[in-house]
């Protein structure tokens, strides 16, 4: 029997879609029992949710008013207190996940597995390098804890109707009094999540400024999508980081992608390579994002945009 415990990513109400799939990689090593642990003041709801994930064996939640925010120096030592019953510890390959997970790492003296993509056995895994130019095959060594994170693009959500059981759990760990949690501060939108919605619209820099920008959310509100960018235009201002999709921004997984004015560097393909369907739009035909999009137009966004959104419109 294979014991693997999956750390939740939640916002104190809801569980975070990445666990789903977290779900999905452990329950492809042989002999998988799977435990999903909860941190938090009030857990609740959250181990609830957690519950009905199929092929969870049990949830078990630590309440305690430190647990309320995320903060890895608090989590961490939680963590790595209960990780001695378990041959795995698993996180989602989210910017929560790769903030805790090399903190449990360090804690119990093990080097972390990072993105995997692939369970090839009960200690081999495949992951991503190179911005995903590559991927190579990594061996855990045999007889301590495998701690990682998962790549959450590269599997799909397991299925829910489950019925696990919800037990308390305690832990000794010295929590650090050299850090405290100041505040959050994020921006608040309609739109579903990025690195959870079905459909994105992203836009490039040829958008050319903020304000031509607005084609893109005027698309996106039409389709109910969410909304993305790449590097270059995040960094020319027309619109916030939390949108940039690629190695340097969130890696992402919809069923449909819609690249608009977009040329396709490396750097941003990495992060749609698991994209179901990729609709690219660019007046270059020459463009690179032509290389790996299902269906292309070549024409200029100016046109063709507001031609998309009047259409949805009618």
């Amino acid at each position: 029997m294979a014991k693997i415990l999956i750390v939740a990513e939640h916002d104190g109400k809801n569980l975070n879609a990445s666990i789903a799939k977290c779900v999905a990689c452990a329950s492809s090593i042989d002999g998988a029992e799977i435990d999903v642990i909860v941190l938090a003041a009030a857990a609740g709801d959250v181990a609830a949710q957690a519950a009905e994930i199929a092929g969870v064996n049990r949830v078990l939640t630590i309440e305690r008013p430190e647990n309320e925010h995320p903060v890895s120096s608090v989590l961490g030592p939680q963590v790595a207190a209960l990780a001695g019953g378990y041959a795995y510890v698993f996180g989602p390959s989210t910017t929560f996940g790769r903030d805790l997970m090399p903190h449990v790492a360090a804690l119990l003296g093990v080097n972390q597995v990072t993105d995997i993509m692939s369970v090839e056995g009960s200690h081999t895994f495949k992951r991503p390098i190179y911005a995903g130019n590559a991927i190579v095959t990594v061996e855990a060594p045999q007889g301590s804890t495998i701690v990682a994170t998962v790549r959450v693009a590269s599997y799909q959500a397991a299925a829910g109707g489950n019925s696990a059981t919800v037990e308390p759990a305690s832990v000794e760990a010295d929590l650090p009094a050299h850090t405290r949690y100041v505040g959050l501060e994020s921006a608040v939108s309609d739109r579903p999540d990025l690195q959870t919605a079905a459909s994105v619209v992203a836009g490039g820099r040829a958008l050319g400024s903020e304000e031509d920008f607005g084609l893109i959310y005027k698309l996106a509100d039409k389709m109910g999508a969410g909304v993305g960018a790449t590097r270059a235009a995040v960094d020319a201002g027309y619109c916030p980081n939390d949108m940039q999709v690629g190695q340097t921004g969130k890696i992402i997984a919809p069923d449909l992608y819609i690249a608009i004015g977009i040329s396709g560097a490396i750097q941003h393909l990495t992060g749609i390579k698991d994209a179901g369907t990729i609709v690219a739009i660019n007046k270059d035909e020459e463009a690179p994002i032509f290389e790996v999009a299902d269906i292309g137009l070549v024409a200029d966004l100016f046109d063709v945009v507001p031609e998309l959104t009047s259409a949805l419109e009618s």
